[in-house]
């Protein structure tokens, strides 16, 4: 999966009162419908009990200050072609919105060109609610092509968009817990749609790059086997300011240098210090 991220600085225009309030915990799973945990700062409420000291992987601050330094070009394809660079700037911020959601959904099993190319053909079809519900699924499928799945996403984004319409007037939810609901929206994008859409942290986003390279470098306390599993490892321990850096972070990482088979070892600076490096 190709994810796009939240450069940092970068975000979209907020509806007054939509951001998350401090409120109790969101179970972190219903078996009645899809759902996603949600984190909140620590200390809420009175009469709190202090926590212990958590756990966190040895020298994660030196690794990552170096996967910083790797970069800092900003030039992997996710800089250049990720969801933030895929929307109208001059669009009504709602349909901004809009078009950070449609990308996201387009993104999966997609490479960051291919969905560039796609969004850029909406775009120039008129990318909003209104054009998408008129558009019949023959036509929107060879606008979309070749995306990952497209037959399924050409369905998805028809249902999304017909809820988007008729249950929140054109715009998207503002919540995760909401967002998960929207056929064809899964975690990853509700999380990244949170960050880019609403400038909101509700939680990490984890694609599969930063599913892999947490468990090469051994940020997850034990091995995990999803990047589910690994969004709620990393939020255990991961300080909450660096929630929204640590995708845009680790994307590039892993599209240039901590590749999926054969990663780069020889020229990561953290060869000295990867727990994978000296396996691989």
């Amino acid at each position: 999966v190709q994810a796009a991220f939240l450069q940092p600085g970068i975000s979209l225009p907020s509806r007054a009162g939509s951001q998350l309030q401090g409120s109790p915990v969101v179970p972190r799973q219903s078996r009645r419908r899809k759902s996603v945990a949600i984190a909140y700062e620590a200390g809420q409420g009175d009469g709190a009990e202090p926590r212990r000291a958590r756990w966190e992987p040895p020298r994660w601050r030196e690794q990552l200050q170096r996967i910083r330094q790797m970069r800092s070009g900003r030039d992997a394809p996710v800089d250049e072609m990720g969801v933030h660079r895929c929307y109208d700037t001059s669009a009504p911020p709602e349909v901004m919105r809009y078009q950070v959601l449609l990308a996201l959904m387009l993104s999966s099993q997609t490479k960051d060109q291919v969905t560039s190319a796609a969004m850029l053909r909406l775009r120039r079809r008129g990318l909003t609610v209104d054009s998408v519900l008129q558009m019949d699924e023959e036509s929107l499928g060879q606008i979309i092509y070749p995306v990952g799945f497209w037959r399924n996403k050409v369905k998805y984004i028809k249902q999304t968009t017909a809820i988007l319409k008729h249950k929140y007037g054109g715009d998207i939810p503002s919540t995760v817990e909401e967002l998960v609901q929207l056929p064809g929206v899964g975690p990853k994008m509700a999380h990244l749609a949170m960050h880019i859409a609403w400038d909101s942290v509700a939680g990490i986003a984890v694609d599969t790059h930063v599913h892999r390279i947490s468990n090469r470098l051994q940020w997850v306390k034990k091995e995990t086997k999803n990047p589910e599993q690994t969004r709620v490892a990393l939020e255990e321990w991961l300080p909450r300011d660096l929630w929204k850096e640590i995708n845009w972070l680790l994307v590039g990482f892993g599209q240039q240098t901590c590749l999926p088979v054969n990663p780069r070892c020889s020229q990561c600076l953290n060869q000295d210090i990867c727990p994978a490096a000296k396996r691989l």
